[in-house]
């Protein structure tokens, strides 16, 4: 602050200034924490408080869970924060019962990383950065129940994530039933036989590496062989969506290869139609809802096998199945399964130069064109290229429906990643099929007739041909046969072909994978899995929960040329032998044994992807949740079946990453009977960005935002010209301000009204440091409207309220209610504002009611000088808990109405009327007004149009 305004403020001695806001808020947070102003009490247990406030209805608000950065916090984060905290305010003054708190989602990889660089336990940078963040978050006044807070990191919070890994284990998805059941009703049907093992054979002639196979095809977690997404420069795999659009690492920009490791994965694919089902239920942006339905990507079609040798099929999932009879080669992705089994040793007789791709043998071909492909991101992969690669493999499939000998390629424009892995290519009708059949010289076959001129000769085409609307041609065989039928029509008959003969059915596809749930870290929660000799996995016992995280001397995982992709991960777990191979009784009747416990890590979703269960019973040592406490806060209600938190406050960019993770948690607890909330998050609630100006010199390199300079519209740095464009806030951008800056300079209370009266809480804004005394300046109004400024004495008076002040009184409290409701609260903001100068033109002491009613209405906003004056009022109970202020509505309607009278179309006359008037009232006050007899001049009226109470036209005869 100015030396100016610091000397202008301290010539009162009361006057409301930085140092008073400081001195205001430091005392009524020291209050809050001490009085517990702001815990929720529970219906059972522990936490069971006031029964009369139990039985308030209740309102659970949540922020999205905070990662404690070793930067701290800019202006920008807690903008989500300070909304849910005058949100929550709002609904505890109006009769609720209300959760509120935060937590910190500490595992992950920048704690890792930092201790990699500098030798710092993860746990100490971690801890050190909550407290850091707490007091930061603490100095905003945010009314959080500390009681519930937690970090992910703590073992009795991740104990919790290791007991769901193990129900998530511990399950299998009955599609009959449509939900998860626990495994070992899956184990009593292969015992009694109602459900045959894969090859018929007695479950009790399965040997136990068998069994531990066949269950891991149903488990809902489970480990595989499969391909992943590796990154030797970060030496661990990443799920997909930790993948950018160009092939790289989401941290640290590495390049990703495609490799094959053994990894464990969730069935998240089980749960695919009730994920994408359920959405219609949710209060959710339609944005967020659109992406979701787009990751899930569900389509309908059909699966075909297509006989390889005699031996192997291959499988296929096509939308087009209608256009079966025009395949004439099929493409495998290069990671496929079957590709090394399929290859022979020799090319077959015949085969074509251009498919050999110039290597003496297949094998050569496929593992020269396998690497090329793992070095290309899917985008890159699926990109348009002008020239189509791949390499035949030397196998041939046949064709189901015609039994034509088709030639088996590999390309890297079929991806593992949707449907099978593999596609038949109807090169007349798909534009890639068409591209790479032409440039390996394959036959075309025209099976969907051509609405334009083309004629049904695909050699002669410039591209291929796709419609859903034409008829099929050429398209038969000695059983059945699809020629003039529509698109429609076909793919039904085909299907039911394809069933009857047993080489293919009517399916669904999803673009959703399974989720890859191991990472090579060593700051994770660990897996609650050991194995034994046999490799089989067991899981622990609860009663060894938590499997605690050892200390290591060495963090980091084994990592390698960013560029060299075939490289194997080795995690730092693996390097500490004495925790690693244990032994242990698993209580499972086999007594002692040597095992080895699992080294890769979970992810850092993990701990998201259950915490607003935590918070409702943070204590609970015993069980998940008391299932009371769950149904009370999350349960289903009417207008919400599935149930869920009231409101979820958050950024976008956590569409199908973190909500899609902790929806499918939810949806497995809520099968095995755990919760009943089918879904976590029942209104979700995008925040916008507080964005700032980037100012970046000739290099391209960004400078301290602070310290440019602004020149006849122009910028400069230490005297060099700089270009300014608008961004994100953050420390790399050398434009991040801090909330710690702005409070010692203004207040909290000024930065919380600031931050809400920027505009629609839902898009973003420029952060103007300028612009924040806008809101101080309100608040110093606002105390010297009730505060003497010279002596400190309240100056409110024991009088009744003029008619005018009665109205703008209650208009705001009417407006500001309906906009706290709406989340509006920057147009809240403006209605006390036009309160407040109402108030001061008025003059004179205000009346108490008035005082007492615009505090009430501020507190929600600016709780400490709320809290502040409240008290100076002469209440002894914190102004948190008081009642909401109630519009009278006699005062909220307009007194009077201006109306417009007009003869032949033009306004002769404008008379201030009650808004209630009736059409004949105003009909007859309207004829009788001086000015409108005058423009009549005696003549006669043909009609007379009334919209009361704002319109009369009148029509001359």
């Amino acid at each position: 602050m100015s030396e100016t305004n610091s000397a202008a403020e301290t010539a009162a001695p009361h006057r409301y200034t930085a140092a008073m806001a400081a001195d205001i808020e430091a005392r009524w947070q020291d209050f809050w924490d001490a009085e517990g102003t702001y815990e929720a009490p529970n219906p059972t247990g522990d936490l069971a408080g006031d029964p009369a406030q139990v039985a308030k209805p209740k309102k659970f608000i949540m922020d999205m869970f905070p990662y404690p950065s070793g930067a701290g916090l800019h202006v920008g984060h807690p903008l989500g924060y300070i909304a849910t905290d005058v949100f929550a305010r709002y609904q505890r003054m109006t009769g609720h019962n209300v959760l509120h708190t935060l937590g910190f989602d500490a595992f992950g990889l920048p704690a890792e990383q930092y201790a990699v660089q500098t030798g710092t336990h993860p746990r100490v940078s971690t801890e050190a950065n909550i407290e850091n963040m707490t007091a930061q978050l603490r100095r905003l006044g945010l009314g959080h129940d500390k009681r519930r807070s937690f970090a992910t990191i703590e073992s009795e919070y991740y104990k919790w994530t290791q007991w769901i890994f193990l129900q998530i284990f511990n399950s299998w998805y009955d599609t009959e039933a449509d939900r998860a059941r626990p495994i070992a009703e899956l184990v009593e049907q292969f015992e009694n036989g109602s459900r045959p093992t894969p090859d018929g054979r007695d479950w009790s002639a399965l040997n136990a590496v068998e069994r531990a196979d066949v269950l891991g095809e149903y488990r809902l977690a489970y480990a595989s062989d499969a391909p992943v997404n590796w990154s030797p420069g970060l030496g661990t795999v990443l799920a997909n969506e930790e993948v950018t659009a160009d092939g790289r690492s989401e941290r640290g920009n590495f390049p990703v290869f495609k490799a094959k490791l053994r990894q464990w994965n969730m069935r998240i694919t089980a749960y695919a139609d009730r994920l994408l089902n359920d959405l219609d239920g949710l209060d959710w942006p339609e944005a967020i809802k659109l992406q979701q339905r787009n990751w899930i990507g569900r389509s309908e079609g059909a699966r075909v096998d297509f006989p390889v040798d005699g031996a192997d099929s291959i499988t296929v999932f096509t939308t087009r199945q209608d256009t079966l009879f025009g395949a004439t080669y099929m493409v495998l992705a290069p990671e496929h399964e079957l590709v090394e089994r399929i290859t022979p040793v020799a090319w077959p007789e015949g085969t074509h130069p251009v498919w050999t791709g110039g290597h003496a043998t297949p094998i050569e071909a496929v593992t020269a064109y396998r690497k090329l492909a793992a070095a290309k991101s899917d985008v890159e992969r699926q990109a348009e290229a002008k020239d189509k690669t791949g390499v035949f493999t030397g196998a041939y499939a046949t064709n189901p429906v015609s039994g034509e000998k088709v030639p088996v390629f590999i390309a890297d424009y079929v991806l593992m990643g949707y449907g099978t892995g593999a596609i038949m290519a109807v090169p007349a009708h798909d534009a890639r099929d068409f591209a790479f059949a032409r440039a390996f010289e394959l036959p075309m076959r025209c099976v969907v007739e051509p609405s334009d001129d083309r004629g049904t000769d695909p050699s002669t085409w410039e591209d291929a041909f796709a419609s859903y609307e034409a008829k099929l041609v050429n398209s038969a065989n000695d059983e059945i046969s699809l020629n003039g039928l529509g698109v429609v029509e076909a793919k039904a008959k085909i299907t039911e072909w394809l069933t009857e003969h047993g080489v293919g059915e009517g399916t669904v596809n999803f673009r959703l994978r399974d989720w890859l749930f191991s990472r090579q870290r060593y700051w994770g929660e660990p897996f609650p899995i050991v194995y034994d000799e046999d490799g089989i996995a067991h899981p622990l016992p609860e009663s060894m929960l938590p499997l605690e995280l050892p200390e290591v001397d060495d963090y980091s995982p084994r990592t390698f040329d960013p560029d060299d992709a075939d490289t194997q991960p080795e995690t730092p777990l693996s390097r500490n032998a004495d925790w690693v191979d244990v032994t242990l009784d698993l209580g499972d009747g086999n007594g002692p044994k040597k095992y080895r416990r699992e080294t890769n890590t979970m992810p850092n979703w993990a701990g998201s992807c259950w915490y607003e269960l935590r918070y409702l019973d943070p204590n609970n040592s015993s069980q998940l949740v008391d299932p009371a406490i769950e149904q009370y806060w999350m349960g289903p209600r009417e207008g919400r079946p599935a149930g869920g938190v009231d409101l979820y406050i958050g950024g976008s960019e956590h569409a199908v990453l973190h909500l899609l993770y902790a929806r499918f948690w939810s949806k497995v607890l809520y099968d095995l009977g755990h919760i009943s909330s089918a879904e976590p998050f029942h209104k979700l609630y995008n925040q916008g960005m507080i964005q700032a100006f980037v100012y970046r010199d000739s290099r391209g390199i960004a400078v301290p935002a602070a310290e440019v300079e602004e020149r006849d519209g122009k910028f400069y740095y230490q005297g060099e010209k700089v270009s300014r464009v608008l961004g994100k806030m953050g420390k790399s951008l050398k434009n991040a301000v801090t909330p710690d800056e702005i409070c010692a300079e203004y207040g909290a209370d000024t930065l919380r009204l600031y931050e809400m009266a920027m505009g629609p809480l839902d898009v973003s804004r420029p952060w103007d440091t300028r612009a924040v005394v806008g809101q101080y300046r309100l608040l110093q109004r606002l105390w010297r409207n009730v505060v003497d400024e010279e002596t400190g004495e309240v100056t409110v008076v024991d009088a009744e309220p003029g008619e005018e002040t009665l109205r703008a009184l209650h208009k705001a409290i009417d407006g500001v209610g309906q906009d706290m409701a709406g989340m509006r609260f920057n147009t809240a903001i403006a209605k006390v504002t036009e309160l407040n100068n109402h108030l001061t033109k008025a003059g004179g002491p205000l009346p108490r009611s008035v005082a007492e009613s615009l505090v009430l209405l501020v507190a929600p906003l600016a709780p400490h000088i709320a809290e502040e004056l409240w008290r100076r009022l002469g209440h002894t109970e914190s102004v948190v808990h008081q009642d909401f202020p109630v519009a009278d509505p006699a005062y909220v309607v307009d007194e009077t109405v201006t109306c417009v009278v007009q003869v032949k179309g033009k306004v002769k006359a404008r008379l201030e009327i009650s808004p209630s008037i009736t059409d004949e009232e105003l009909e007859a006050l309207a004829l009788a007004d001086p000015a409108v007899v005058a423009a009549l001049n005696g003549a006669g009226i043909r009609k007379v149009i009334v919209r009361a109470p704002k319109l009369v036209n009148i029509v001359p005869a």
